[in-house]
C-alpha cells in the first residue's frame, strides 16, 4: 500500500491515498530523496525487526528511499547467539534446553538472518561502533532515530544513552525520530541535560508511549506527538503478503508469552474448554504452558506472522502479539508485563487497546470481557485507520520538512461547548469508590453500581448537566497538598475496660465518639448492617458506639452518609467523621468549606477488600453449617491483641473461631489478592493526610516505653495528630486515654501503610478470572487455602530474599 499525503494548509483534514488511487487519477509519487534509518534491526526478537521492516516500508510509501543504517553493537549482537555464555545455573539449564532443541534453535537463528538480509535495504557499510560511524558516515537527506527501545539506558552494556541512536554522526540533513522509546526505564536527573543537548538538533521528535511524551514535552518545552507503532503503520493486508503459514492444519489457540503469564492461564483454560481447539505455543519464553499440543521454537518472523495469521484465537503478553492479533482481526486476551501490573493504563498495550476501543480483552482489569464475546473489528479498524493517518501525516510532515507538530496525537479530546463539560471521572483503576461525585452530583444522576470485581463505581445517567460538580469533588482528580503532617505520634489506650475489650486496638476512637455525643453531636463510621454487608452509619447515642468498634477488612458503602455529614455541620452540631484515607479525603474535597465543627479521623489502611468476595465467604461459612449468621469480629482478643482471631457465630451458639490469618478470607486479605486496584496505587498513603488525627494499631510499639498498666496484649492504639484541632481532641481525652508519646520512624516501621501502598499481587487478575467463572468454593480452594505442612515449615525457616530468588528461578 503506498501513501500520497496532501496537506491543506487551512485546516486538519489531511488526506491518504492509496495505490489505487494513484492508478485511478494519474497521479505520481512525491519524491522525498533519502533516508536513513537507525534503529534496532539486527536483535533476533520478532518485534524489533518487523518495526524495522515496517519503518523502512512506511517511509518508502510515502515516496523516499529508505535504507537501514547497519549498526550492529558486538554486545547486542552476542545475545543472538543460539548458546549463551555463563556459568549460572540459569544459563547452564538453557544452554541444555538448547541442545535438545538444537535443529530448531539453529533453523530459527537462520531465519532471522535471512529476513534482514533478503527483507532489510541494509547500508553498504556495517557500523559496531558510534566511532565508526562517526568516521565514515552514511549520507542521507534525512536521518530517522527509528522505533524499540532504543533511547533506553538500560539496554546497552554501559547502562548509558547510546548516541548513535541520537544521530550525532550525522553531518548534515534532517534528523528525526520516530516512536523512539526509553522503555520502562527511568531517566535519571544526571542523564536529562543529555537527553536535552541530543535532542536540541533534532528536527522532529515523536514518541510511542505516553511516560516517554511527558518526558519529552519536559525536556524540550514543546508538544511531542503520540504515534503508533511501526508496525501498525502497515495493516494486516501488508503483512499477509509477508507471513508463511505453519504446517498446522485446522484451528488452534496461539499462545505468545515473553514473560509470566500466571494472568492468562484462567482465560487459555476457558477458551479451550469452549472450543476445544489445540493448544500452540510460539516459544517467547521456554516455560511451556500446561497441556500444550505443540511447542514451536523454529519460527523466524515470516512464521510467526503467519502463526498469528491463522489462529483461531490468541492469548499473548507481549505488546507485538497484542498488535498483530489485532492486525489479523482474531478474538485474543492480552496481559501486560509484570513490571507494568502497577499502572498498566501507562503501558503502551494498554494504549493500543484504548485506540481501538477494546481495553476489555486486558486481563487484570476489573472488567474483561468473556471469551464468548465477540470483537467489533469495523469499529476497531475504523479507529485504527484513523491513528495510522495521523501517524503517517507527523512523518510526512518530518520528512517534508514541515511543521510536525502534533498532528498525531491519539485518541482526539471529545469536542467542548462553551455550556457543557466533558465528564470524566477517575478511571477505573484510580476510583477509590468514595462516593463524592455522587454526592456532589446537584441531579442526583449518579449512582454507585458494583463492578465485576464487587466494588462500587459511579454511574452517570442520561440527566447529567455535564456542570462538572462530580469532577470537583473528586479527591483523585482534585488531589491538593496540605500542611497537615505529623505534629504528634503517641500510643495510647483507654481505661474503660470493655470497651478496649470490644476494639481492635485500644479503644482511642470510642473515647473521642463519646465527646462529640456529649456535646450532642453525631458520629460516622463504618458498621455491619443486618445482613452483614459493611455501612457507613450515623450514630447518635452512646449506646450505638458499639456497632463503629472493631475492624471491618470489607469496603464500605457510603450511601448518602456525606449528604448527612453536611446536614448536620450547617446545623451547626458537632460531627467526628471515621474512614479510610480515600473516604476522608472524599469527603473533605466534596464540602471544600472548613468547618470548625467537623473532626476528621482516617485509618491506617492496608487496603480495602471487594464486598463480593466478603458476601462469597460469609454464605459459605452459613451454608456449611445449615445456620445462619448472628455476629462477626475480625480482630477478637480472646487470646490477646497480638493472637487476634476470626470469630463468627451462628443460631443456637455454633461458632466459627480461627486465626485471621488461617482463615481462607483472612489468607487473602493478607496476601492483598482481592483489594480495590486504587489500594495498589493509593494516593493517600502518606504523611500528608487530609484528616485531622490518624488510628490504628501501633504494631512494633516499644515495650519498654509501656507503664505496666498499659497492658500490651490488651490492644494499644496509634494516633497521629495532623491538626491543632486533632490535637486538641486528643487532648480532651486524656483523662480517659493514657498516651505516652514515641518516635515517627517507630509509628512507621509498624505501620508501612502510613507512607506506602501495599505491592499488587502477580496472581490478582487470575484470582477474579476464577471468582466470576468459577463456584465459589472451587475459587477458595485453589486461592486461599492453607499451603501444606512442609511448606508452611520452610516459609517459616527461609527468609523473603531467599524465597523471591526460589520464586524467580522457577519461573524460568
Amino acid at each position: 500500500m503506498t501513501f500520497l499525503v496532501i496537506y491543506s494548509p487551512l485546516c486538519y483534514t489531511d488526506l491518504v491515498f492509496s495505490d489505487d488511487v494513484f492508478e485511478k487519477e494519474g497521479k505520481e509519487r512525491i519524491g522525498l530523496g533519502t533516508a536513513g534509518l537507525i534503529t534496532f534491526h539486527f536483535a533476533h526478537h520478532y518485534g524489533a525487526q518487523l518495526q524495522a521492516y515496517a519503518t523502512m516500508r512506511a517511509v518508502e510509501q510515502l515516496g523516499t528511499s529508505c535504507e537501514v543504517i547497519d549498526y550492529r553493537l558486538p554486545h547486542t549482537t552476542g545475545t543472538n547467539q543460539i548458546f549463551k555464555k555463563g556459568f549460572s545455573p540459569r544459563v547452564f539449564v538453557q544452554n541444555l534446553h538448547t541442545a535438545i532443541h538444537k535443529d530448531a534453535f539453529m533453523t530459527r537463528f537462520q531465519r532471522f538472518e535471512d529476513f534482514v538480509s533478503q527483507e532489510l535495504h541494509l547500508s553498504e557499510a556495517q557500523y559496531e561502533s558510534v566511532e565508526q560511524l562517526s568516521q565514515c558516515p552514511p549520507v542521507y537527506d534525512t536521518y530517522i532515530s527509528g522505533s524499540d527501545q532504543i533511547w533506553s539506558p538500560s539496554v546497552f552494556a554501559d547502562g548509558r544513552l547510546d548516541p548513535a541512536f541520537f544521530l550525532t554522526f550525522a553531518q548534515k540533513g534532517r534528523k528525526i525520530s520516530y516512536a523512539s522509546s526509553f522503555g520502562g526505564t527511568p531517566i535519571q536527573e544526571e542523564m536529562r541535560g543529555e537527553l536535552a543537548e541530543y535532542l536540541s538538533s533534532f528536527d522532529a521528535v515523536s514518541a510511542r508511549e505516553r511516560q516517554a511524551q511527558s518526558l519529552l514535552e519536559e525536556i524540550l518545552q514543546r508538544p511531542v506527538p503520540l504515534v503508533v507503532d511501526p508496525t501498525l503503520l502497515l495493516d494486516g493486508k501488508d503483512w499477509a503478503e509477508l507471513a508463511v503459514a505453519p504446517s498446522r492444519t485446522g484451528p488452534y489457540i496461539l499462545c505468545y508469552f515473553i514473560s509470566d503469564y500466571s494472568d492468562l492461564l484462567p482465560y487459555l483454560e476457558q477458551v479451550k474448554g469452549m472450543t476445544g481447539y489445540p493448544v500452540v505455543q510460539l516459544a517467547g519464553t521456554r516455560r511451556p504452558v500446561k497441556n500444550v499440543d505443540e511447542v514451536i521454537f523454529d519460527a523466524g518472523p515470516k512464521e510467526f506472522l503467519g502463526l498469528f495469521q491463522n489462529a483461531a484465537y490468541v492469548l499473548t503478553n507481549s505488546f507485538h502479539g497484542t498488535a498483530f492479533a489485532i492486525q489479523f482481526e482474531k478474538p485474543f486476551y492480552t496481559a501486560v508485563s509484570p513490571k507494568e501490573r502497577l499502572h498498566p493504563e501507562q503501558s503502551r498495550t494498554f494504549h493500543l487497546l484504548e485506540i481501538g476501543g477494546i481495553t476489555d480483552r486486558l486481563t487484570g482489569l476489573p472488567v474483561v470481557a468473556k471469551p464468548d464475546c465477540p470483537i467489533d473489528y469495523g469499529a476497531v479498524r475504523k479507529r485504527l485507520d484513523a491513528q495510522r493517518a495521523a501517524s503517517i501525516v507527523y512523518l510526512g510532515n518530518a520528512l517534508l520538512d514541515r511543521d510536525s507538530g502534533a498532528e498525531a496525537n491519539l485518541i482526539p479530546p471529545v469536542p467542548k461547548t462553551s455550556e457543557a463539560r466533558e465528564i470524566k471521572l477517575a478511571g477505573v483503576l484510580n476510583c477509590t469508590g468514595c462516593f463524592a461525585c455522587a454526592a456532589a452530583c446537584p441531579m442526583g444522576c449518579i449512582t454507585m453500581k458494583p463492578d465485576q470485581e464487587g466494588f462500587l463505581r459511579p454511574d452517570i445517567g442520561e440527566s447529567c448537566m455535564r456542570c462538572g460538580k462530580c469532577m470537583e469533588a473528586c479527591p483523585v482528580l482534585m488531589k491538593q497538598t496540605s500542611d497537615h503532617m505529623v505534629k504528634g505520634v503517641y500510643a495510647a489506650w483507654t481505661t474503660d475496660a470493655d470497651v478496649r475489650a470490644e476494639s481492635t486496638s485500644g479503644g482511642v476512637f470510642t473515647a473521642l465518639a463519646k465527646e462529640v455525643l456529649k456535646e450532642g453531636g453525631v458520629v460516622f463510621g463504618a458498621a455491619f448492617d443486618q445482613a452483614f454487608c459493611v455501612r457507613h452509619v450515623a450514630v447518635e447515642e452512646e449506646n450505638g458506639l458499639s456497632r463503629l468498634r472493631g475492624a471491618k477488612y470489607v469496603q464500605s458503602d457510603l450511601g448518602n452518609v456525606f449528604l448527612q455529614v453536611k446536614e448536620k455541620l450547617e446545623e451547626g452540631r458537632q460531627v467526628l467523621f471515621s474512614g479510610t484515607p480515600c473516604q476522608t479525603a472524599g469527603l473533605l474535597q466534596f464540602l471544600k468549606t472548613p468547618y470548625d465543627n467537623l473532626l476528621v479521623c482516617d485509618l491506617v489502611c492496608h487496603g480495602v477488600p471487594s464486598p463480593a468476595v466478603w458476601e462469597e465467604f460469609r454464605k459459605k461459612l452459613q451454608e456449611e453449617r445449615h445456620r445462619k449468621l448472628m455476629a462477626v469480629s475480625f480482630r477478637s482478643k480472646e487470646d490477646g491483641w497480638n493472637n487476634a482471631k476470626f470469630s463468627a457465630e451462628f443460631a443456637g451458639k455454633v461458632y466459627y473461631i480461627e486465626p485471621l490469618m488461617e482463615t481462607p478470607y483472612g489468607r487473602g486479605f493478607g496476601m492483598a489478592l482481592f483489594l480495590r486496584p486504587s489500594c495498589y496505587r493509593c494516593p493517600f498513603a502518606s504523611l500528608d493526610r487530609k484528616a485531622d488525627l490518624t488510628l490504628g494499631d501501633f504494631w512494633g510499639v516499644s515495650k519498654e516505653a509501656l507503664p505496666p498498666e498499659a497492658q500490651l496484649e490488651a490492644g494499644i492504639s496509634l494516633v497521629l495528630t495532623h491538626t491543632e484541632k486533632g490535637q486538641a481532641a486528643f487532648e480532651a481525652i486524656e483523662e480517659t486515654t493514657p498516651r505516652v508519646e514515641r518516635p515517627l520512624e517507630e509509628a512507621i516501621a509498624g505501620n508501612p501503610r502510613l507512607v506506602s501502598s501495599v505491592e499488587l499481587p502477580g496472581g490478582r487478575g487470575a484470582f477474579f478470572h476464577d471468582f466470576a467463572t468459577l463456584p465459589y468454593g472451587e475459587t477458595e480452594k485453589k486461592w486461599l487455602s492453607l499451603p501444606s505442612w512442609p511448606y508452611r515449615m520452610a516459609a517459616k525457616i527461609l527468609g523473603p530474599g531467599v524465597k523471591q530468588k526460589i520464586r524467580k528461578l522457577l519461573k524460568k
